[in-house]
């Protein structure tokens, strides 16, 4: 059976861990026989393929790895399209090269985790960005590629802010929810943008919207509204003051590994999806930590061909809470992320990889 047709979230433990080790295992042997960096850094570290035999085995590739090296395990000629992580001109992006089969991949599986929370008819959707963020169709940025890869859960799309300038665009979103006004609105956006430039600004124009009936998903951007003490109910409280927005879902994902989305349930948990997974790991020496210790997130995929993006040791900070048994009625591991690791650990960490990668 296909990972692509393995239930989304009532896979049992036991069985999860035998189809997932598999996958990834093969995956891991496949990506060191058709991309030379990855398989310098397995050399380095003395992996042996064959020998894995649990998904704690699977060797973890730090993420931090794809702003230095170009990593693609196609040719060239198959690249289809070319993803960017989010940062600032002065930052070097990340480089996330897809196939067609990678990225039709990442559509299904997005779909499939995406319809288990919103069924599968099409709202009219709100986005909090401005359509200028998808122009480009062959080189996106992550904010583009969220987007777009979330957008064919909607109809009717609208976009409430005007352009760069980020001006809330009042009109537009009056009419919008004019003519939608007895339907289920469906909204997306990424979390720091929604606090900014929708919430906050509502608030200081002094205007609200009502969109009671709404359900809103959004991701990223929480080290900055942490830095302004704004922790995951603040933002829902505040949100719905000044929209009536109850439904509220915050993901966990990355443009590294697009598709693998870690979806925020009622009970305010991120769930593993069958296809992924996650490991919580002690910096200090890369054991697996218990339930309720925190560490450095490892995140885990069935999805990624193109790139040796299936199983990779992230720059984030967060605690395993439970699997199979959380009250939203989901199998799966179920955890929270606190945050970011602080940035001498990441040179650090950084440096070490580099250093291996570069090995003859």
């Amino acid at each position: 059976m296909s990972y692509l047709d393995w239930p989304v979230y009532q896979l049992s433990k036991s069985r999860k861990q035998q189809l997932l080790t598999n996958r990834l295992k093969a995956l891991t042997q496949y990506h060191s026989d058709h991309c030379k960096e990855y398989a310098s850094f397995l050399k380095a570290y003395s992996v042996d393929v064959g020998s894995i035999a649990s998904l704690e085995e699977i060797p973890f590739f730090p993420v931090r790895l794809f702003k230095n090296y170009a990593l693609r395990s196609v040719p060239e000629r198959e690249v289809f399209k070319v993803l960017t992580s989010s940062g600032t001109t002065e930052q070097t992006l990340s480089r996330i090269y897809l196939d067609r089969t990678t990225a039709t991949a990442q559509t299904k599986v997005l779909v499939r985790i995406m319809q288990s929370f919103l069924g599968k008819m099409r709202m009219p959707m709100l986005i909090v960005d401005h359509p200028g963020v998808i122009r480009n169709r062959h080189s996106f940025s992550a904010r583009g590629a969220g987007i777009l890869g979330v957008s064919n859960f909607g109809r009717n799309h609208t976009y409430v802010l005007k352009d760069e300038s980020m001006e809330l665009d009042m009109e537009l979103i009056e009419t919008f929810l004019d003519r939608h006004r007895n339907e289920k609105i469906f909204v997306f956006g990424f979390t720091f943008m929604v606090w900014k430039y929708l919430v906050q600004r509502l608030e200081h124009m002094g205007k609200s919207i009502t969109i009671p009936d709404a359900i809103l998903f959004h991701s990223g951007g929480w080290k900055k509204l942490h830095d302004e003490a704004v922790d995951n109910q603040t933002f829902k409280n505040c949100l719905q003051r000044v929209t009536g927005i109850q439904s509220v879902h915050d993901f966990y994902g990355m443009v590294e590994q697009v598709g693998s989305i870690y979806m925020e349930c009622e009970h305010g948990f991120l769930h593993a999806p069958s296809c992924s997974d996650i490991l919580i790991r002690d910096p200090r020496n890369w054991s697996v930590c218990g339930d309720n210790q925190p560490g450095v997130v490892q995140v885990l995929s069935a999805i990624p061909t193109s790139y040796p993006g299936h199983s990779l040791l992230t720059e984030d900070i967060g605690t395993l809470h439970g699997e199979d048994d959380c009250a939203c009625g989901r199998s799966g591991k179920y955890f929270t992320i606190q945050g970011r690791l602080k940035r001498a650990e990441l040179r650090g960490c950084s440096n070490t990889h580099v250093a291996d990668l570069q090995q003859p």
